[in-house]
């Protein structure tokens, strides 16, 4: 079976799960995973893991992300994105660019958000979305995140069921657990208006963007004009590592060490960043925690043999 990471280019209205769903149906594998979900509303870039592809996933959930998002000033919901219900109005008239730009400039670096209720995060071992949608109030707590990058594209003043609002195009660059739809209601509220997420599209996962990406149905065509060979669009294993991760070139000597669960001697002592460790020969041999002076395998992909 090949395996690796294959780049879904996510469509709207599909949940993540139901894009692993469809691409074990695909693989013919049970083993297949993704990192890190795409609400339903949202498209774009969602990696998948086949076969030992997925034990990569780990070190991508944790990457930045880069977003194409359109935020609507003047009306809040219960989801602070568009699937939710409507529940407040605020006002947008003196709302300016210069406004903007300057609420914006606040939400940028880093900063604690209050993540949205309706999410995943789990409150007493219960979802907090569950909660929101069986009528309860949610107090979420802060969570530091970092937004390296919060641009203003455009905007454009437009209504929405008669009331006057703003759409603002924006290209965010964050932090594993950020959540955009809680940035988009933040910059109403600073503001002093109301704010929630229309379109949300994720354009890299670390070092995958839409480049590496293919539709579902590109990837039904490459599985069913090529059979295996064609499946993963990025393959082997060894470049689909390559592809999300910064990697090193390891010696023999190194390659065998590893290979018997010892470590090595890091090439970058105190890289926050997982490395992809690759043989002489260019195979996958681990991936390596380098923060200490000595570097340890977070995971092995060539155990040395008996």
């Amino acid at each position: 079976m090949s395996e690796g990471l294959v780049v879904v280019d996510k469509p709207a209205g599909w949940t993540s799960h139901d894009v692993v769903a469809r691409g074990r149906r695909l693989y013919r594998t049970k083993k297949v995973g993704h990192a890190g979900t795409l609400d339903p509303m949202a498209t774009g870039v969602l990696v998948l893991g086949v076969g030992r592809g997925t034990k990569l996933l780990t070190f991508l959930v944790g990457a930045d992300k880069t977003y194409t998002a359109t935020i609507r000033l003047g009306q809040a919901t219960i989801t602070d994105d568009a699937e939710g219900e409507i529940t407040d109005l605020g006002e947008v008239a003196g709302i300016d660019r210069a406004a903007i730009d300057a609420a914006v400039t606040r939400l940028t670096g880093d900063i604690e958000q209050v993540p949205s209720a309706v999410s995943a995060i789990k409150i007493k071992g219960q979802r907090s979305y569950h909660r929101v949608r069986a009528g309860e109030e949610v107090d979420l707590p802060a969570r530091a995140v970092t937004v390296s990058r919060f641009d203003v594209l455009d905007v454009r003043p437009t209504e929405a069921d008669g009331h006057p609002v703003l759409d603002v195009d924006v290209v965010v660059e964050v932090s594993s657990g950020t959540y955009v739809r809680a940035l988009a209601r933040d910059l109403g509220a600073d503001l002093g208006s109301r704010g929630h997420l229309t379109a949300l599209r994720r354009t890299r996962v670390g070092g995958l963007t839409l480049e590496h990406a293919h539709t579902l149905d590109e990837l039904t065509a490459l599985r069913e004009s090529g059979g295996d060979d064609a499946v993963l669009p990025i393959t082997p294993l060894e470049k689909a590592a390559a592809a999300a991760l910064t990697t090193r070139a390891l010696t023999d000597d190194e390659a065998r060490a590893l290979g018997y669960g010892q470590r090595i001697a890091s090439a970058e002592p105190g890289r926050v960043e997982p490395v992809a460790a690759l043989s002489p020969t260019g195979e996958l041999v681990a991936v390596l925690d380098e923060s200490r002076a000595r570097a340890r395998a977070h995971v092995v992909f060539a155990p040395a043999s008996s």
